[in-house]
């Protein structure tokens, strides 16, 4: 089993966010097949986006980790699950769902700063996403991240990356206006290879520039939680949407469609 430092662990659970290098290296190649399949084969949930300049787009799908072999090489059978237990300091680590984001050459949309917790049908406070790029990403492109605001004790109002609600009436506060005073926060950001990992909490307030670049950015987005999970009733949409599961509000989350693939 890989294990993590005592160092890493820590850094994720006080600033939210760590850099893990080169811990998926061995899926590089599998992960960006599938992407090319996925592309051609999206599912019902995938949702691309076209920049009103018309140009490159940015693709995105959700909940495919399972139908093409190259994701679900990189679920199941790289390290991924026991980093999430030991990152989470959990018994299991959970398998959520994934999220694939291309953003091709010259994509010019900017996915906004937010949170993921709010968008979601679980909560709890072990929960990690691994952001895997399968292309190098120089530091001024890469995903930002807001250190320690994941400990705020607040969920920021949901919109979707063209910057509408998500939700009808949601009085819930605003994502603060993190570019116009980056001063006032940490950020946290690493230029990253194929094949290393960001690890982020779900509430961790991040965001991510646009692609002004000529070369593609491609990325696999994995979320799993851990012991304490449980189902929450959204007043709304959730993204991902699971229209035909049947939950109870502060249930268990167990359902066949999040196994646990990792135990100690």
């Amino acid at each position: 089993m890989t294990k993590l430092t005592q160092t890493q662990i820590d850094e994720f659970q006080t600033s939210g966010a760590v850099c893990l290098r080169g811990v998926f290296s061995d899926y590089v190649d599998g992960a960006r097949a599938a992407i090319e399949e996925n592309k051609t084969n999206p599912s019902w949930r995938e949702r691309t986006y076209h920049p009103d300049d018309g140009g490159a787009p940015f693709f995105q799908d959700y909940v495919v980790w399972n139908t093409f072999d190259g994701y679900r090489a990189l679920v199941k059978s790289s390290p991924m699950p026991a980093l999430a237990a030991q990152l989470m300091q959990s018994r299991t680590a959970r398998i959520f769902h994934d999220h694939i984001l291309v953003k091709e050459p010259g994509n010019s949309i900017v996915t906004p700063w937010h949170q993921d917790a709010p968008y979601y049908l679980v909560h709890g406070a072990q929960s990690v996403s691994f952001w895997v790029p399968l292309d190098p990403v120089p530091r001024e492109r890469t995903i930002e991240y807001v250190a320690g605001s994941h400990l705020w004790g607040k969920a920021f109002k949901p919109e979707r990356f063209d910057g509408t609600d998500l939700r009808a009436d949601d009085t819930s506060e605003a994502v603060p206006d993190v570019d116009a005073n980056r001063d006032a926060f940490e950020i946290l950001g690493w230029a990253v290879e194929p094949g290393d990992a960001v690890a982020f909490d779900f509430r961790t307030l991040h965001g991510a520039p646009a692609n002004a670049s000529p070369a593609r950015r491609r990325v696999i987005s994995v979320r799993w939680v851990g012991d304490d999970a449980r189902f929450v009733k959204r007043d709304g949409p959730i993204s991902p949407a699971f229209p035909d599961l049947d939950y109870t509000d502060g249930a268990p989350f167990d359902a066949p469609e999040f196994p646990v693939l990792y135990e100690t």
